[in-house]
């Protein structure tokens, strides 16, 4: 007898009694998770060629397309906690692609901006991202990827109108 069988040999496993509708909701549950989880494995190493982390990506990305944001704007686009926020915004700055500054009107409120280097930077890279991107959704036509798209986005704004308590 093999040590897996051993094992196994003296394990109660739970009861699979639920009904159809919560086989079909944890099922896809399941199949969200992984299939972001592997999409999320792809876009970190290929983000990585760009010696960059995918909160920095992101955080570069946005103020390129968004133009300068208040940190927390930021990190809500990002769906980041403020300190994580404020962790990527140093190591960025270090690097000097990016640089904060104090709103005029309320010295309280913070602003990210692009400095010539990180445009310069996002510049270069985003077409070949966007390419990438592109390339992983190859597996589905562009209708199912619109479609996939609007269901996500349907689930999501149903969760958090209703389901998160906020």
């Amino acid at each position: 007898m093999s040590e897996l069988q051993q094992a196994t040999d003296n394990v109660s496993l739970g009861p699979r009694d639920w009904p159809d509708s919560q086989r079909v909701a944890l099922g896809l549950w399941v199949v969200l998770a992984r299939s972001y989880s592997t999409f999320s494995k792809a876009i970190s190493q290929k983000v990585q060629e760009y010696d960059l982390t995918v909160p920095q990506f992101g955080t570069l990305e946005a103020l390129y397309h968004l133009g300068p944001l208040s940190l927390g704007a930021l990190a809500d686009k990002l769906l980041v906690t403020g300190g994580n926020v404020t962790y990527v915004m140093d190591r960025l700055e270090g690097r000097g692609l990016v640089e904060r500054y104090r709103s005029p009107e309320d010295r309280r409120v913070v602003y990210a901006r692009l400095t010539p280097a990180g445009r310069d930077l996002v510049a270069s890279v985003f077409p070949g991202h966007a390419e990438y991107v592109e390339h992983l959704c190859r597996h589905l036509s562009a209708r199912d990827q619109e479609d996939l798209r609007r269901l996500l986005k349907d689930l999501g704004k149903g969760i958090a109108g209703s389901d998160l308590g906020t």
